[in-house]
């Protein structure tokens, strides 16, 4: 079997942080310095993986230790195999997930992390805040059920003085910064009541996608964070589900 390419997960403590516009803006990125990046999502969400395949030009898949088997994980993890790097977005916080325990887990981002060996990129909203955000991510990363976390991008930062003021406590406590994003309130999606307006609803979405695709290539190490990825454990492939529901009427 190919090695599987070194990958990440892209996280945060909660949702609303952004990993979403980071995650499209990676995935752009990425791809136009030349990376063939594999997206996937964390859950059953059907409305990101649309845009994770228009901003990376590879289809995306679900992964959902709640709902799948160690199994079909890994048949759906291979679909990466012919990629350079895997990104992972995560849903809602880190550990979130389901109070009763599923076919392989809770559904928890920081579990797919473990499961894959991939290391947690996470995204912090650090409106309101300075030097506590790094107390958020030295707590994130010293759980007792934390993966590695690779370090943090700022998300919503005032300015130049503000980032000064987090980047040196990161530091001290030996979290990598990996970008600072200034607040952009006009690079952010439409959404409504369930999530983002999805994909194909939004006529001006490649342009959009550009946009933030070169916002966080200006912010973001890109070198320092594929360096920080980590090949993903494979597991025993098993075979594609048959697709649910193929009787549609009955005469």
């Amino acid at each position: 079997m190919a090695e599987r390419p070194p990958g990440l997960v892209i996280a945060a403590p909660a949702s609303g942080s952004g990993k979403t516009t980071v995650t499209l803006g990676l995935l752009r990125a990425l791809r136009a310095a030349g990376v063939a990046v594999q997206p996937f999502k964390n859950g059953p969400d059907y409305i990101d993986p649309a845009f994770h395949a228009r901003a990376s030009g590879r289809a995306s898949y679900n992964l959902d230790p709640w709902a799948m088997d160690e199994g079909l994980l890994a048949t759906l993890a291979a679909e990466a195999q012919g990629a350079d790097l895997v990104i992972a977005e995560g849903a809602m916080g880190l550990y979130d997930g389901t109070l009763t325990r599923g076919v392989a887990g809770h559904g928890t981002s920081a579990e797919l992390a473990r499961r894959f060996g991939w290391p947690v990129v996470l995204v912090i909203d650090v409106s309101g805040q300075a030097q506590s955000a790094a107390a958020v991510a030295h707590g994130f990363a010293s759980h007792p059920d934390a993966p590695p976390l690779a370090g943090v991008i700022l998300n919503r930062v005032a300015g130049a003085r503000h980032a000064a003021m987090i980047r040196p406590e990161m530091d001290r406590l030996g979290i990598a910064t990996l970008g600072a994003l200034p607040r952009r309130p006009d690079l952010t999606l439409p959404e409504r009541h369930l999530g983002l307006v999805q994909a194909g609803e939004q006529a001006d979405l490649e342009a959009r996608i550009d946009a933030i695709g070169r916002f966080v290539a200006g912010h973001v190490d890109l070198d320092a964070l594929r360096a920080a990825a980590r090949p993903g454990a494979p597991g025993t492939a098993g075979n594609w589900p048959a697709p649910p529901a193929q009787r549609i009427a009955i005469d």
